[in-house]
């Protein structure tokens, strides 16, 4: 039998099953079963009808679905979802998949990264991109422009904001005074930062500077397994091991899924250079409670092992 990379769960963050009691529910009953981790992912807006070119949108949305497809509708912010349940797990991680970074300074996210691993007592994984749609980028008063270089130095700054202490920073688009920012992380150096994207630079930026590669949900196996060679190069090229290099995969599963079929395809993963997966409802079509508990027994990873 292949070897099953670990297997996580995306936490009810998006769309009417995710109420407050639903996310600890699931987190609970996720730790129970011995899934990896819990995951959660960012929307800022939902763009009015009209108002984004779908072109676009197909050119630049690294998902295989629209903007304006009902599962981003009503999407809790990320990063309060894992802190309302870290109280109630032990062991579970917990991880972001993704956050728009730059929509943050990096003081700030650090903070809140910092706290998390403290709430969560150390078991929290950030999980970052550079976004794509024009109207958060407004709304978050960030330019668009030069995405690439501010993220290259967005992730430079972040990671001397989580190590160092004193810390100070000096960049184009960023800059730290000489400060103590203090608590320092629980995990060391620091929480694990893992960098979505699939254009080449971003992926080499993801093994130079981060600890890992989240891919896009438009990319099939092949191409994951392409990009994840890509990241280990360059990690290699930076000086840092390539083995390490964490590639984490989200598995939309459908109301219409033969479940048997995904639990012998998620145990292939490793072959195509996965490292983790985590199973998402928050994407599925008319997802609910009854039917996230059945998604949640039949591929959990103790049953059938």
């Amino acid at each position: 039998m292949a070897t099953a990379v670990p297997l996580g769960f995306g936490l009810p963050v998006s769309g009417s099953w995710a109420t407050p009691a639903a996310m600890v529910h699931v987190a609970r009953r996720a730790e129970e079963l011995g899934y990896s981790s819990l995951w959660s992912f960012q929307r800022v807006l939902y763009p009015a009808e009209g108002s984004l070119d779908p072109a676009w949108d197909d050119a630049h949305n690294p998902a295989k679905r629209s903007a304006r497809d009902a599962s981003y509708q009503q999407v809790h912010e990320p990063l309060l979802a894992l802190a309302h349940v870290a109280s109630h797990t032990e062991r579970i991680r917990l991880g972001t998949a993704t956050i728009c970074a730059p929509f943050t300074p990096p003081a700030l996210l650090a903070k809140s990264v910092v706290t998390m691993d403290h709430l969560s007592g150390g078991r929290f994984t950030l999980g970052v991109g550079i976004g794509w749609m024009p109207h958060e980028y407004a709304a978050a008063g960030v330019p668009h422009e030069r995405r690439g270089a501010r993220m290259e130095e967005y992730l430079r700054c972040l990671d001397a904001l989580l190590t160092q202490d004193p810390v100070e920073f000096a960049g184009e688009f960023y800059s730290v005074p000489p400060s103590q920012t203090g608590p320092r992380p629980v995990q060391s150096p620091r929480p694990p930062v893992l960098v979505g994207g699939t254009a080449p630079a971003a992926l080499r930026r993801a093994g130079r500077l981060a600890d890992g590669w989240i891919p896009s949900t438009r990319q099939s196996l092949d191409e994951v397994a392409e990009g994840a060679a890509v990241v280990r190069d360059g990690a290699a090229e930076a000086g840092r091991d390539p083995d390490a290099v964490q590639v984490l995969l989200r598995v939309v599963v459908q109301p219409d899924d033969d479940l048997a079929r995904v639990r012998t395809e998620l145990q292939g993963l490793a072959a195509h250079g996965v490292t983790e997966a985590f199973v998402d409802l928050n994407f599925a079509r008319d997802t609910t409670a009854a039917r996230a508990e059945r998604v949640l027994d039949a591929l959990a990873p103790t049953a059938g092992d």
